[in-house]
């Protein structure tokens, strides 16, 4: 694969990665109960970014330890198993998003056990300082690795593939890519909007959402396993 087409896998991979709503869910409930509470402004946006910050850390860091650990094994002569199983991962993934990511009903709940669920809808509603958001925005990004560890996999395949100046950029895309969706929710609390047109906005296309990730993860799989592997096979 080229340079272009390695960069188009791990944008759409981070993309992938933004679509899933447990980070979103989190930040917009967090914010509310802020909002509910009083807080000043400036309070709102040092919490919203703390929690920003948080996910985005969790995020590249598994993005470090995930290609860091594939460097030590990866080699030619594993690679095609090695990718033949990660495309496999992607494509059940896919389906598995089109299946379970959402709980059935009315709302955006969300396919979390009840007890991860009422854990952090309890530190969000409790979250008042800068280091508990920043720890908050971490923990959505590991509750989720069920179905971000494939985006994470493929990403840090991509990165291997890449020079070693290109690998911190591709890191660094990946995280800020992942956390556009967060950006989003952060500019709408700063913008002084309410957020209850952001749950608006979710209920009403969460099977779109759900769709589109599942779908994308089909696809991405359909796409690596057609051009990395029986591409070299041929």
């Amino acid at each position: 694969m080229t340079y272009t087409s390695l960069f188009a896998s791990l944008i759409l991979a981070a993309v992938i990665h933004a679509s899933f709503q447990l980070s979103v869910s989190t930040l917009t409930l967090m914010s509310g109960h802020a909002i509910g509470r009083k807080k000043s402004h400036k309070q709102l946006l040092r919490l919203v970014g703390s929690f920003i910050i948080g996910a985005l850390l969790a995020t590249v860091t598994l993005l470090s330890f995930i290609a860091t650990i594939l460097s030590t094994f990866i080699n030619s002569g594993n690679f095609l198993l090695l990718m033949t199983v990660t495309c496999g991962l992607l494509m059940g993934l896919g389906l598995s998003v089109w299946i379970f990511y959402y709980r059935r009903g009315s709302g955006t709940v969300l396919w979390l056990p009840r007890g991860m669920a009422g854990y952090l809808t309890k530190r969000a509603k409790k979250t008042d300082r800068s280091s508990e958001a920043f720890s908050l925005g971490m923990t959505t990004v590991i509750a989720e690795l069920l179905f971000t560890f494939g985006p994470l996999l493929i990403a840090g395949i991509t990165l291997l593939q890449l020079p070693n100046l290109w690998q911190l950029s591709g890191i660094g895309i990946y995280g800020v890519v992942s956390v556009l969706s967060l950006l989003v929710v952060g500019g709408i609390v700063g913008s002084g909007h309410r957020l209850s047109g952001v749950q608006k906005w979710r209920e009403k296309n969460k099977r779109f959402l759900q769709f589109a990730a599942g779908s994308a993860l089909l696809v991405l799989g359909f796409y690596l396993f057609v051009f990395e592997v029986l591409g070299a096979m041929l």
